[in-house]
């Protein structure tokens, strides 16, 4: 989304999510278009993957976007480059 930035949120409890920032109020966030990022390949930690995006697209694990989502617990607030942007996008929709 234009002028909204793309980050990755590592939160408390509830994981890791990736989206554009729509708001942020002490440790709450509220995220559209994100993505959970539940397990990943091809990025050492968070810092390569905002940076740098995944080496192994494939093999990441991250459902389907969801249109907004609140997150209470926000702990580390990440921005994404647009290289880390296209590459988390492209990563295919994971279903158990």
């Amino acid at each position: 989304m234009e002028n909204l930035p793309y980050v990755i949120i590592r939160t408390y409890s509830a994981g890791v999510f990736a989206g554009n920032l729509k708001s942020r109020k002490d440790k709450e966030v509220e995220l559209l278009n994100a993505r959970r990022i539940w397990y990943w390949e091809g990025a050492a930690s968070l810092s390569q993957l905002a940076q740098e995006g995944t080496s192994k697209p494939n093999e990441c694990k991250f459902p389907c976007e969801v249109d907004r989502i609140i997150l209470t617990e926000a702990v580390e607030i990440i921005d994404c480059t647009e290289k880390s942007e296209k590459s988390i996008k492209s990563v295919p929709v994971w279903k158990a």
